[in-house]
């Protein structure tokens, strides 16, 4: 973050030409370089062999016993050390933190569409939050179906779903039919034979209705989210190019915590 070169005002707020996207850039850096630091020091303090020391010498019972050198282990790690570098790393951490949300409650701007403003003033947070509400309704309406492009289709606003246009097919039944091979004669009964004829009983009319969406019309939708999609980035972009005053939390926290 870009160091303010003022004093630091009465409520811990200093002045300088740092912009809340430069503080949204680094903001993981700062929690990663945080959390890395944490579980550094955790794992330090399980090894409680490092913030231990000795010192021995040896003193011989008469002045002609053996001398022995002195030993000693020195301690590695000390707590306060420890708590020093927790504490510098949660200060910035913390700092980051209440300059960006203070700048988030001032960071606004307009949602514009071509030469049309479609809202005013719209919080940086709520864009964030809009960003990701478009990106999920483009999934969904991507997702939807399409009415049938074999058929023709009306709306029907009394129904409000579409109709297709009727289509007729025949009914058809089978009657029994004799066929005489051979006529009857004094000596020999007719030869018939039995069949059956498909005839014509009567015509099914069909509609079918359908809740989908025209192709174009789907195609249309998914246009204006990713319009509207463009228009929040913008609009975030512009939020988010404000200047900020940079804010001071953790100093004050952490020197009342770690005071003697």
């Amino acid at each position: 973050m870009t160091q303010p070169t003022e004093r630091t005002r009465p409520g811990g707020v200093r002045s300088g030409a740092t912009r809340l996207n430069q503080v949204v850039a680094i903001e993981r850096d700062v929690k990663g370089a945080t959390a890395r630091e944490i579980d550094a020091i955790y794992k330090l303090v399980q090894k409680p062999q490092l913030l231990s020391g000795i010192s021995r010498t040896y003193q011989p019972k008469d002045e002609d016993g053996d001398q022995l050198p002195p030993e000693s282990t020195l301690v590695q790690v000390t707590l306060n050390k420890l708590l020093a570098g927790l504490a510098a790393n949660y200060t910035r951490l913390l700092d980051m933190m209440i300059t960006k949300d203070a700048a988030n409650m001032k960071a606004k701007a307009d949602i514009v569409v071509g030469t049309e403003t479609l809202a005013t003033d719209v919080p940086v947070i709520t864009l964030l939050a809009m960003d990701k509400m478009f990106v999920d309704l483009h999934t969904e309406i991507a997702k939807m179906p399409v009415l049938d492009p074999a058929e023709e289709w009306a709306y029907d606003r009394t129904s409000g779903v579409y109709r297709s246009t009727p289509a007729g097919t025949v009914k058809t039944k089978k009657v029994p039919r004799n066929h005489v091979k051979a006529p009857a004669t004094d000596k020999h009964p007719a030869q018939v034979e039995m069949y059956y004829e498909d005839v014509m009983v009567g015509t099914w009319t069909t509609v079918k209705f359908s809740g989908a969406l025209p192709a174009d019309r789907k195609e249309q939708l998914l246009e204006r989210v990713q319009t509207l999609r463009e228009a929040i980035k913008y609009a975030r972009e512009r939020a988010n190019s404000i200047q900020v005053e940079t804010r001071e939390l953790g100093g004050a926290l952490f020197t009342y915590l770690l005071a003697d």
